[in-house]
């Protein structure tokens, strides 16, 4: 067997690769597990993508490949939802790249760009996928501790000389994966204004945009002047719509950008699926009369989750979007023995924050992904351990 590459070596263990072992044992044995660490919802995709999706299989037109280009009505859907929602001007055949989730064109980026020595400034805590596509192209990660003190905000403002020197790309997330942090629009357009200045890409992954509360609408990096010439953008289907295993999202922004990543996907996959297109469709279509209804039933276990983990003793502030709660632990108590005694002690599963990051250390990630009573009856058995 030839030796694995450095590369490969260097990556970090995927979070927690061993807990949905750990959880189908005990479920084994009859413990009733509550899961609140996995961000993946216990709720329906709206009925007209089920429709839709139903109807498209029983066309064997699209049984075909689909390719990079895909659906032009998708590509023209996807376009005139980023004006509706955004008030933007998106050219859909130069500016979108279609996706098979936001993931992997979040990951297959970094192949377009990066030379031995190039850097990316990566969020720690961050999406697992900005570090994977850094590493595997042979860039190096600078990773930048997401801190309370800075609003959980990455202070690119700070980086060292040399790392600014080297930087190709910076990953940022608002609302934020798992800190639930939100960035106002005067850091935005310092975040676009330092990557003009330095030649860096700017890679906004927008995953949450559409869950988000208390008359909180999160903006696209690309209403910033500016951001047009340095910026991508990241957008998946799967949270807002409860789509997570249907695999379907995209690029928008730079078409130099956007082209870079479409010819990196050419060697990597054939293309999005022409069946789970026209259900994408489906759901931008069904935005403004479904996901409202959504947002408020993650609204409700927010402010249910939220007073529970204050009654247990825990000092967090009321997230204004995303699908998650990010929870200090007591001075001292490190996050990953401290999770994995609550999920085998009390049968709750919940993500320690260095699991994503050292910079996620001393935390624990609570997803808003099943009801109330769950959240607060996991709350209620965490208590217990502190």
């Amino acid at each position: 067997m030839p030796q694995l590459s450095r590369r490969f070596q260097t990556l970090p263990p995927y979070p927690l690769s061993d807990v949905p072992a750990i959880k189908r044992d005990l479920r084994a044995r009859g413990v009733d597990v509550i899961d609140l660490g996995t961000g993946d919802a216990d709720l329906a995709p709206p009925p007209a993508t089920v429709t839709a999706l139903q109807q498209a299989v029983c066309d064997p037109a699209n049984s075909r490949y689909p390719f990079q280009l895909g659906l032009v009505q998708f590509r023209e859907e996807i376009a005139s939802w980023m004006g509706g929602r955004f008030g933007l001007t998106v050219d859909p055949m130069k500016e979108i790249a279609l996706l098979i989730g936001s993931k992997e064109g979040i990951y297959h980026l970094p192949f377009a760009f990066l030379e031995p020595g190039d850097a990316t400034i990566i969020p720690d805590p961050g999406y697992q996928a900005y570090l994977g596509g850094t590493v595997l192209s042979g860039g190096e990660p600078h990773l930048v501790p997401l801190r309370p003190e800075h609003d959980f905000l990455v202070p690119f403002w700070e980086l060292p000389e040399d790392v600014v020197r080297r930087a190709r790309i910076l990953y940022l997330n608002y609302p934020n994966n798992p800190t639930a942090a939100i960035a106002p629009r005067e850091y935005l357009e310092r975040a676009v204004e330092w990557c003009r200045e330095h030649d860096v890409i700017l890679a906004y992954d927008n995953a949450y945009s559409e869950i988000a509360y208390d008359g909180y609408l999160p903006p696209s990096i690309l209403e910033i002047p500016g951001a047009s010439e340095v910026a991508i953008e990241f957008h998946s289907l799967s949270k807002t719509y409860n789509m997570t295993g249907w695999r379907v999202g995209w690029a928008v922004g730079n078409p130099e950008l956007v082209a870079a990543v479409t010819r990196v996907k050419t060697f990597a996959d054939t293309g999005v699926p022409f069946s789970i297109q026209h259900a994408g469709i489906a759901a931008l279509r069904s935005h403004a009369e479904w996901v409202p209804a959504n947002v408020a039933t993650f609204q409700s276990r927010r402010d249910a989750a939220w007073e529970a983990f204050r009654a247990a003793g825990f000092d967090l502030p009321k997230p204004a979007a995303s699908m998650y709660l990010w929870v200090p632990l007591p001075a001292g108590v490190e996050s990953e023995p401290w999770a994995r005694r609550v999920l085998l002690e009390q049968g709750v599963a919940v993500l320690p924050g260095k699991s994503l990051g050292a910079g996620g250390e001393g935390f624990f990630r609570v997803a808003l992904t099943t009801s109330e009573d769950r959240l607060r009856e996991g709350a209620e058995r965490i208590a217990r351990m502190v």
